[in-house]
């Protein structure tokens, strides 16, 4: 059954969370966006660290997906996958990249812009030790975005993969590893009665400063 396309112009959230001001963020966004996480996670939003990223192909092709944040700090922030999948090729041919947080149990976004780089094999081989064996096995058995059969193709693969590292440590794939997004632009959207919302800008101003401005909803 379809969705009514009356039922979906009339779908409407009023939002009625406390102002959100020029005066209210941090002078860091990053701190600032952990301010904001942190109370995500109080909150008990559904994965909180969930994030869409959006990426473009040589030919100006836009794609996004969600992916988990794994980190964050001063540089950027942090998140891991296959290097050979489709976003991993996109990044590698133009890597300007976006990023988007949805916390709608606060009304809240955080909108990213900037550059991906790849991590280093150090960071990712930390990173992939730390994870729980059944996604070390997944992550070598499945050839990401790329066209198959039918699951039982991968579900072989999985089981040979698990049989051949039984009782052994698993090495992290060379294809497979971390990213960091290097903020340029990131936005806090906090949603207000009548729609109109709070929408706070951070702009680099050079390495180590930001210019904070207002948009208008």
């Amino acid at each position: 059954m379809s969705v009514e396309k009356q039922t979906l112009e009339n779908l409407r959230q009023e939002y009625s969370a406390e102002k959100l001001t020029v005066k209210d963020v941090t002078k860091d966004p990053i701190k600032q966006f952990g301010h904001w996480l942190k109370e995500a996670m109080e909150a008990g939003v559904i994965e909180p660290n969930a994030m869409t990223l959006a990426t473009t192909s040589i030919d100006r092709k836009p794609s996004a997906r969600i992916v988990l944040l794994k980190g964050y700090e001063e540089r950027g922030f942090m998140f891991y996958t296959n290097y050979l999948s489709a976003k991993g090729k996109e990044m590698a041919k133009n890597p300007v990249v976006a990023l988007v947080f949805h916390w709608a149990e606060l009304g809240r976004q955080v909108r990213i812009e900037g550059t991906v780089e790849k991590l280093s094999k150090e960071e990712s081989e930390r990173y992939f030790q730390s994870r729980p064996i059944k996604s070390q096995l997944g992550a070598i058995a499945s050839p990401q975005s790329q066209v198959i059969e039918n699951m039982d193709e991968i579900e072989k693969i999985w089981s040979e993969t698990e049989a051949r590292y039984d009782n052994k440590s698993i090495p992290k794939p060379a294809f497979w590893g971390g990213y960091l997004v290097k903020p340029q632009v990131i936005e806090f959207w906090q949603g207000r009665p009548s729609r109109l919302h709070d929408r706070i800008v951070y702009k680099k101003a050079d390495k180590k400063t930001w210019k904070i401005v207002r948009l208008a909803p």
